[in-house]
């Protein structure tokens, strides 16, 4: 497909798609499994919701997006990131009653994931390797855009970034892990590495790259509160967990937030695309009044050396 219109990958871009390789596949997953290993989903998703923010701090200290809190459009932004701050933090920290208990449906799998994170879960170091996540997340979110206008090829791009986290997963995995029967995999296991590898790694991050070529880091960033929702939905269904008010209540909370973000974001690129229009607007007029003076010039200095003559 891009045979005839791939550009050439310089050395730099190619040290540019090296950093997207570490920041949103091998450092972003490692720490964001670590994490859900000593916490729950429910908590792992809540905690991803700091995205948006960490996203939009290091956007505007890169001069890719603009606060703009004189404006509505800018207000919506700010207070919508806030939201879904609050939202997730809300999620994470309250619990309050249960609002709905376990579900009926008992399976092997779910029973001992339930019972090894009550023995083994590390409440502190869970979220925090789950903020490292988002952190890292976010500068690959960043960091996206400059790979995008070097290098207009997403599939050639992905394809590049996904090579260079296999190998060093590969190494990491090697250096760290020794036990052989670590490697061995059941069927439970075999599903999960393909869906991982296949769904929510490599069209999911294609996906993420299309979008951001196309509306920008800080847009795509805001449509992950919506795993929150999905998260606690499958968490109750298949893993046992019991929905509580804080669960509901931070979810109602980030949802209002994306929204409240995505209208100050539709807003402001309303508004943007309406003074570009009416900049065009009076450099057509001033070309024209230009090409109008000239041509008087043209006559009046034909019409001199006629009289002359």
């Amino acid at each position: 497909m891009y045979r005839k219109t791939r550009p050439k990958l310089s050395p730099f871009t190619l040290f540019l798609i090296f950093l997207c390789s570490i920041f949103g596949v091998t450092a972003m997953q490692m720490t964001c499994f670590i994490g859900l290993k000593n916490s729950t989903a429910t908590i792992t998703t809540a905690m991803s919701n700091l995205v948006p923010a960490n996203t939009f701090l290091l956007a505007v200290l890169c001069g890719l997006e603009k606060v703009g809190l004189r404006t509505k459009a800018g207000q919506a932004k700010m207070l919508g990131t806030i939201m879904c701050i609050g939202g997730a933090l809300l999620l994470s920290l309250y619990h309050g009653k249960v609002v709905i208990g376990k579900l009926g449906i008992h399976w092997k799998y779910s029973q001992h994931n339930t019972s090894k994170n009550n023995s083994h879960g590390n409440f502190f170091t869970g979220p925090f390797l789950v903020i490292i996540s988002t952190m890292v997340y976010s500068l690959w979110l960043t960091i996206q855009p400059s790979v995008n206008k070097r290098y207009a090829a997403p599939y050639s791009s992905t394809t590049l970034m996904f090579f260079m986290a296999s190998l060093e997963c590969g190494i990491i995995a090697i250096c760290v892990n020794h036990d052989k029967t670590a490697w061995s995999l059941n069927p439970i296991r075999a599903i999960s590495v393909l869906y991982n590898g296949i769904v929510s790694s490599a069209l999911a991050l294609y996906f993420v790259t299309w979008c951001i070529k196309r509306k920008g880091p800080l847009y795509v960033s805001m449509f992950l509160p919506l795993m929150l929702v999905i998260s606690a939905f499958f968490s109750w269904t298949l893993l046992g967990e019991k929905l509580y008010v804080g669960t509901i209540l931070g979810s109602i909370v980030t949802v209002i937030g994306l929204y409240g973000f995505l209208w100050g974001k539709k807003k402001e690129t309303g508004t943007t695309m309406h003074v570009e229009k009416e900049t065009e607007e009076e450099v057509c007029k001033e070309k024209n009044k230009s090409t109008k003076i000239d041509d008087l010039e043209v006559q009046f200095s034909q019409n001199s050396n006629v009289n002359l003559n």
